[in-house]
């Protein structure tokens, strides 16, 4: 939609404009769209930064022949340069390479009608600048059709739930509900004795799950995972699908996971797909140290206070169990 892309560029235009005149490089996978969303950021900036330039650059011969993953790979970061990636077009469309890394922006562009902001450098705006509205815009456009697209991995969240552990009695939080298909599996182990709780922060995916009445086994909450609206200590178990590979500082989302843990709980880091399966849904190849690595999620698990007892990649599921000191 035309609203979402101003959205986008005039949420840069306000973020960059302060700063110096400098140029402003967008480079994707399709050159036309680069070229086109550099037009259409170029004109979101005010009058008094007319000094700026806003460019398109395009993908780069590689040596077989072939395009390579984004001109910015031999393009560093400057003073006088803002670079911007856009991620687009078919998946392994292109080999992976660094551009993306090397970008202080990245934009999720697949659907170039609705654009999403997905890394903004912290030099350039505070987390909470972006964060919040860009993720709900992410997800919005797929609560819809998210069950069509995933619901037969619902038996993989069901034996999530009983690798977690979770007993009769107990209180548990789904953080990152999405549309709660973990909410029956939760609400069948803790019985008529306990209470479960699922929290999302994009009010399209609780309208889903209300629509498939996963709201009449456990309650359903508007809440971002990084501020809960919960109390110290209050749950036994968190189960956590999906979500701590979205958070934009692991360590201080882990930590609020376990401010609402009581001692001796544990939490469920949980994927229906192993790393690599999901990495290659999305186009990419694991790298050494990403948050969920093993040799990584361990420490930063351990900073925030828990302690990990479990971990688990296959094809078909990630799980890592952890105890809250």
């Amino acid at each position: 939609m035309p609203e979402r892309i101003a959205e986008v560029t005039a949420l840069l235009a306000e973020v960059l404009a302060p700063r110096a005149p400098l140029t402003v490089i967008v480079d994707g996978g399709d050159p036309g769209a680069a070229a086109k969303f550099a037009s259409r950021l170029a004109a979101a900036f005010p009058s008094t930064a007319r000094a700026w330039s806003v460019d398109a650059v395009l993908g780069l011969i590689g040596p077989g022949g072939g395009l390579s993953d984004s001109a910015l790979n031999v393009l560093e970061p400057a003073t006088d340069r803002i670079l911007v990636y856009l991620r687009g077009g078919p998946r392994h469309r292109f080999a992976e390479g660094d551009g993306e890394r090397r970008a202080q922006v990245v934009i999720d562009h697949r659907d170039p009608d609705w654009p999403v902001i997905r890394h903004v450098h912290p030099d350039l705006a505070h987390v909470d600048r972006w964060y919040l509205s860009e993720s709900r815009a992410f997800f919005a456009a797929r609560a819809a059709d998210w069950d069509t697209k995933f619901g037969d991995d619902i038996p993989r969240y069901t034996e999530a739930v009983r690798l977690a552990g979770v007993r009769p009695g107990d209180v548990v939080l789904d953080i990152g509900c999405g549309t709660g298909r973990a909410l029956p599996a939760l609400a069948a182990a803790v019985g008529p004795t306990g209470r479960v709780a699922g929290l999302d922060f994009t009010p399209g995916m609780l309208s889903a799950a209300r629509a498939a009445a996963r709201d009449e086994c456990a309650t359903l909450l508007l809440a971002d995972a990084r501020h809960l609206p919960v109390t110290d200590a209050a749950a036994d178990v968190i189960f956590a699908a999906g979500l701590v590979h979205h958070l934009p500082d692991p360590v201080a989302g882990l930590t609020e996971l376990a401010r609402v843990t009581r001692p001796g709980g544990t939490l469920a880091i949980f994927h229906p797909t192993g790393r690599a399966q999901l990495a290659a849904r999305h186009g990419r190849t694991l790298r050494p140290g990403e948050p969920l690595s093993e040799e990584r999620l361990g420490p930063l698990l351990a900073t925030a206070g828990w302690h990990l007892h479990r971990y688990e990649d296959i094809p078909d599921r990630f799980l890592a169990l952890a105890t809250r000191r």
